[in-house]
């Protein structure tokens, strides 16, 4: 019955009157569901859902039958739940046995498969919603406004219904036009700034309302706390229990009671420890996400006005209404007017102020997060972060489009990642399966025996069958999940004695693996806090001497104190001023002071800077800062409008130097930047240019986008900052090193700075080469080229004059190299063009790389996953939201704190600075033959003559082993 079920029938049934031919055999689709697709089973059996997001996965669709059906029940009980047992422990078993494959839009179960190196399945039931409820709606019309909406494709008409998916929480439609299914709890990524500004911009009508909300269902994040039993049963069900249960069982029926005891004790212990932490996460989690379901807030309805209500009832497409006071953010919304200043500790760990600013009114026809590049995140307002301040344009208040509302939102994704955490693909763990396997092999060679023994000694059929199968339950020991599970929750409460807490406990057994860290530098290896240490300004062609900051005395009045006073994310909050401590040091030193805009005017968002009691003299009361374009790290600068009072417009921007100058005019750079930079980044010193223009008189500001105002910038010189070790940070390097853990420093900060400080933090021993390795790639071009330059250790005391530096491509370096040790560095856009272009050059850098500067989070992540490709167990240590984009490469993360790592007090409630990630890949590592230069090198490079000797290549590519 159980085969005649699972393997189907053949025959020639009809759907929808065509022809549609079974699968004969189950076993085309154990081999791979994608023998299934195609015309097979209709044009439409297999979609992507999520395409191109990491939670990715593919969908079949199939349909009940009826006769089959029946014959898995009759296989249930006459198999006494054993085969039901199989296909819980199998869901896609469970889907073939019980369907036929059909096209996707006439499916009634869809089954899942992730697309990642898992590719586990899973299976849902197919609901519809009817929307015949809503009188309003016509059977023969949109059902709202937007024509170009999703949701008037969703619906079928003329039932008036939409079939729908729920998956980890998320609610998906069927999309009658592109037949597949799509998110509806959010809105549209294809619209234009212009459309959100025009569609959305006067609020939703309440039809509209309640038709959005029956679809994309309501904005709550709802965590169930899961009853004890439904979780013993979950427990019960795994396979190593039920492998333990028929061993007990055995054991008994063999009168072998003391052990068979021992385990069930031991087994009861563990499942009931695993179940009260299980009870005990279900509960915290449902705590913690409660209060999100009834936050009030106001919303603006088109024809109906402003209106109150609780949270729970928005929708994506609603305009919020931001009021002067403090809001726990319900959903993800685009500010469309008005200015906020949001405490996004929840999202990054740095519990200091971000302004967000409002959607430009683009005209363009690119959609709106495509036209705000790497800049969207500025105008976002993401679900479970606190707006601490909002200032409307004039007298009306701030606004914000509903973006996505329930799961879908920033806190909703947080949430599942704890509800469905992804599975683990450790070595470790695969080789434990592995030995388990050959166990049960060996297991079943003796079970051959001990039959064959007990057979020809003629012992009874029973005693036979007893002693075989007792074989199994010796090769494979029944008590190891309990020894395990007890184990993993003994080390975890010894962790969390030491305020360690890990999301993962099943990751604990490889953490002993680690072998490589990647460490942020600042506010990890440096002090949080910089100090100001002096001013070198341009004048013409050339740098005047350095001007030092003396303890109180004011920076004199001009273009530069103007861009300190003012290009800068500060915010006045109860009366303190409060932010970046970069920029918080920066504006100190002007003794300048921060107001609040009191103007229902043009300055009703701005805020005012005046000269305090102790600033230098200014031919100006003050300046109102208009609009801030904010820094990002992968812009690597900030820039703002400024108006002094009744004057002039001004343009200010600070940054990287290497990229405020590309938008400066050429003749206000000194010719000497390079060395003047590399004089001040080699002693350490953290370095930051400013630049200035004037803007035209009658030229309107507020319609000025970021390109118009970085442009054609006059260079004023750079700001000079102190960034001071860490007193910890060398002894725990130290610690690492003798472990035989290898550190490596990956930071947004000038790569000479950062060689500096890893020779002071120890990662760059005395004596060892520095290799700086550059890599450029210009634009239609089809060769790329890759330089070699050795940095020599500065011995200079950081208050002297500058020194000619070793810089000339062509020229050797200095004799003697031998077998010292070496170091590679690189910058992210030279990591960028390598990793594109010399992709079989990076594994070896990689070997031997300890500095990679200026990079964006998104080449951290790449960076992390190369050293992972080349089996190391990396770990990543970092303080800011720069960092937390490389958590979502790993597996496990922990969040230790401590005196290392603990944040200087600010006003906001304290969070974890420091983010610990390790995971594993299964690729092994490289032994690395003797390889000269020129047998790797492209032609392009090959055919250059080498800056460096034949035997300086032999010492940076030894033949060694890893």
């Amino acid at each position: 019955v159980y085969l005649a079920g699972f393997l189907g029938m053949k025959g020639e049934p009809r759907l929808q009157g065509r022809p549609h031919r079974l699968c004969g055999t189950a076993w085309q689709h154990l081999r791979s569901p994608k023998a299934s697709m195609g015309g097979r089973h209709g044009e439409n059996h297999r979609t992507l859902l999520n395409e191109g997001e990491e939670a990715e996965m593919e969908t079949f669709g199939y349909k009940t039958h009826g006769f089959r059906r029946a014959l898995c029940i009759a296989g249930y009980i006459l198999s006494c739940g054993i085969l039901l047992l199989v296909f819980y422990w199998k869901p896609a078993w469970d889907v073939w046995a019980n369907c036929v494959p059909c096209d996707l839009q006439e499916a009634d179960v869809v089954l899942l498969r992730t697309t990642d190196e898992f590719h586990m399945y899973s299976w849902k039931k197919v609901t519809w919603i009817s929307l015949s409820s809503l009188d309003y709606i016509r059977r023969d019309s949109a059902v709202v406004a937007d024509e170009s909406s999703l949701l008037n494709r969703v619906v079928r008409k003329p039932d008036l219904k939409v079939r729908c998916i729920q998956v980890q929480k998320i609610r998906y439609a069927w999309d009658l036009a592109a037949s597949r299914f799509q998110k509806v709890g959010v809105l549209e990524e294809s619209h234009t700034c212009a459309d959100i500004h025009v569609k959305f911009g006067s609020g939703l009508t309440s039809k509209e309302r309640d038709t959005r909300k029956l679809i994309c269902g309501p904005n709550t994040i709802e965590v169930e706390i899961t009853p004890i039993w439904k979780l013993l049963v979950k427990e019960v069900l795994n396979l190593f229990y039920v492998f333990q249960l028929f061993s007990v069982c055995l054991w008994l029926a063999e009168d072998y009671i003391e052990y068979s005891v021992a385990i069930v004790l031991m087994s009861l212990l563990s499942m009931a420890l695993t179940v009260y932490d299980l009870r005990k996460q279900s509960v915290k989690l449902h705590r913690l996400v409660e209060s999100h379901n009834s936050v009030p807030v106001k919303v603006c309805r088109r024809q109906a006005g402003l209106q109150a209500m609780e949270s729970r009832h928005l929708v994506p497409g609603d305009l919020l209404v931001l009021e002067r006071g403090r809001l726990m953010l319900p959903c993800d919304a685009i500010l469309i007017s008005g200015v906020c200043i949001v405490n996004e500790g929840m999202l990054t760990g740095e519990s200091i102020p971000v302004t967000k600013t409002c959607l430009p009114r683009d005209n363009g026809q690119q959609p709106w997060q495509a036209s705000c590049a790497d800049d969207y995140r500025r105008h976002v307002l993401f679900c479970g972060t606190q707006i601490i301040q909002a200032k409307g344009d004039g007298r009306e208040p701030a606004k914000a489009v509903v973006l996505r509302t329930g799961f879908n939102t920033a806190k909703g994704d947080l949430v599942r990642s704890i509800l469905y955490p992804k599975p683990m693909n450790f070595r470790l763990y695969r080789d434990a399966i592995r030995f388990l396997m050959f166990l049960i092999g060996i297991a079943g060679i003796g079970m051959v025996y001990t039959v064959c023994v007990f057979a020809l000694n003629g012992e009874a059929a029973g005693e036979v069958v007893k002693k075989a199968l007792d074989v199994i339950t010796i090769a494979v020991p029944p008590a190891l999940p309990a020894a395990l599970t007890s184990g993993i929750i003994y080390t975890q409460r010894r962790l969390k004695r030491k305020g360690i807490f890990c999301i993962s406990p099943q990751r604990i057994n490889v953490c002993g693996q680690l072998n490589l860290i990647c460490f942020d530098k600042t506010g990890t290896l440096t002090e949080d806090g910089l100090d100001l240490w002096g001013l070198v300004l341009a004048k013409g062609q050339s740098f005047q001497n350095a001007c030092s900051f003396s303890p109180g005395s004011p920076v004199p009045w001009g273009p530069a104190c103007g861009a300190m006073v003012s290009c800068h994310s500060l915010v006045l909050l109860d009366g303190q001023v409060q932010g970046d401590p970069l920029d918080l040091k920066m504006f100190e030193a002007t003794h300048w002071e921060i107001e609040e805009s009191k103007d229902d005017g043009e300055l009703a968002c701005a805020m005012i800077v005046k000269p305090g009691p102790k600033a230098s003299h200014a031919p100006i009361r003050g300046m109102a800062i208009l609009h801030q374009f904010p820094f990002s790290s992968a812009l690597q600068r900030m820039s703002v409008i400024v108006q002094e009072f009744s004057g002039d417009h001004h343009i200010f921007m600070k940054g990287a130097p290497e990229r405020v100058t590309h938008f400066c005019h050429p003749n206000s750079v000194p010719p000497s930047f390079t060395s003047q930079l590399q004089f001040y980044t080699s002693r350490g010193f953290r370095v930051i240019a400013l630049a200035h223009k004037t803007l035209p008189a009658g030229m309107p500001a507020a319609s000025l986008t970021r390109e118009d105002v970085e442009s054609n910038l006059t260079f004023l010189g750079f700001l000079i900052l102190e960034n001071r070790l860490k007193r910890e940070t060398r002894p725990v390097l130290e610690e690492l090193t003798a472990a035989r853990i290898r550190n490596v420093m990956v930071t947004g900060d000038n790569i000479q700075t950062a060689i500096t400080v890893a020779r002071e933090a120890g990662m760059i021993l005395p004596g060892s080469r520095v290799i700086l390795v550059e890599a450029s790639a210009q634009v239609g071009r089809p060769l790329a080229s890759i330089t070699w330059k050795l940095v020599e250790e500065s011995k200079i005391d950081r208050c002297s004059g500058p020194e000619d530096r070793h810089s000339a491509l062509g020229g050797g370096p200095p004799s003697g190299l031998g077998s010292s040790p070496f170091h590679f560095c690189m910058s992210g856009s030279s990591y960028e063009v390598i990793t594109q272009s010399f992709g079989h050059l990076l594994p070896k850098l990689l070997l031997n790389g300890t500095v990679f500067a200026r990079m964006s989070p998104a080449q951290k992540a790449s960076l992390v996953q190369e050293f992972q490709k080349m089996d190391y167990f990396v770990g990543m240590c970092g303080d800011g939201a720069n960092d937390c984009g490389v958590s979502g490469v790993f597996k496990l993360a922990a969040l230790p704190t401590g005196p290392a790592v603990a944040p200087s007090p600010r006003s906001f409630p304290p969070t974890i600075p420091l983010l610990i990630s390790i995971h594993s890949l299964d690729i092994p590592l490289p032994l690395l033959p003797p390889c000269p230069i020129h047998s790797w090198c492209p032609p392009s490079i090959a055919a250059r003559p080498s800056p460096l000797p034949p035997q300086t290549y032999s010492a940076i590519f030894p033949s060694s082993p890893v």
